[in-house]
C-alpha cells in the first residue's frame, strides 16, 4: 500500500519592531505551496512595549489560525548599533513565546543561511531571494515588502533543512529553551 503524503505546515517569521514578517507554508509530499504571507506594521505605536504585545498577539493568532506544526525564525545578525540588536532580540523573544506558548517547536536560522538555502549564495540581496521564492512557490505576485518574503524564506529554508537547525536545538518549551540559553535569563 503506498504511503499518504506527509503534510506539515511551518510558520516563518523575519523578526522586527518596525514591521515583522510572516508567511506560511504547506509542505505535501514534496510539494511547497504557499498558504499566506504579510507584513505586521509597527511603526505608528509609539509605545515599544505596545509593539511588542502585538507581535506576541499577531504571532499567537496566526498560530491559532493556521495550526503550524513548526515556527522558522530569523536569527539576530550581529551590527553596530545595539540598540537595533536589543530591540530585534525583544521582538524575536516575543514571537519564540507566542510559540512556546502553544507548544510549537522553534528553529533558528541566520540570515545568512537562509540565503544560502533560497539561492545559493549567502550574501544573496532580498530581490533575489523574493525572486527565487517567486519561482519555487509559484508566487503570482511579490508583496510590496520583502519582509513578508524573508518570512516565507525562512519557512523554506527549515523545510530544505529537513528539520535541521544550525544550533541543532528544537525547543518544545520554556525549560528545554532556557537550559540551552542560560545566559539569557538573569
Amino acid at each position: 500500500m503506498p504511503e499518504l503524503p506527509r503534510e506539515k505546515i511551518i510558520l516563518g517569521i523575519d523578526p522586527g519592531t518596525n514591521i515583522m514578517g510572516y508567511g506560511l507554508i504547506q509542505i505535501t509530499g514534496n510539494k511547497l505551496s504557499m498558504i499566506a504571507f504579510g507584513v505586521l506594521k509597527l511603526n505608528k505605536y509609539d509605545d515599544q512595549p505596545m509593539r511588542l504585545k502585538i507581535i506576541f498577539e499577531k504571532t499567537l493568532s496566526l498560530i491559532e489560525q493556521y495550526k503550524p506544526d513548526e515556527l522558522a525564525i530569523e536569527a539576530q545578525f550581529f551590527g553596530k548599533n545595539v540598540q537595533s540588536m536589543l530591540k530585534l532580540g525583544r521582538a524575536q523573544g516575543v514571537a519564540i513565546a507566542a510559540a512556546l506558548y502553544r507548544s510549537v517547536p522553534i528553529f533558528e536560522y541566520s540570515p545568512t543561511k537562509i540565503k544560502m538555502s533560497i539561492t545559493g549564495k549567502g550574501s544573496a540581496s532580498k530581490e533575489q531571494v523574493a525572486a527565487m521564492l517567486q519561482r519555487l512557490l509559484s508566487l503570482k505576485d511579490l508583496p510590496d515588502d520583502l519582509d513578508a518574503t524573508d518570512a516565507l524564506a525562512a519557512a523554506v529554508c527549515h523545510h530544505f533543512q529537513n528539520g535541521r537547525p544550525e544550533t541543532g536545538k528544537k525547543f518544545t518549551g520554556w525549560k528545554s529553551f532556557l537550559a540551552a540559553h542560560p545566559g539569557r535569563v538573569k
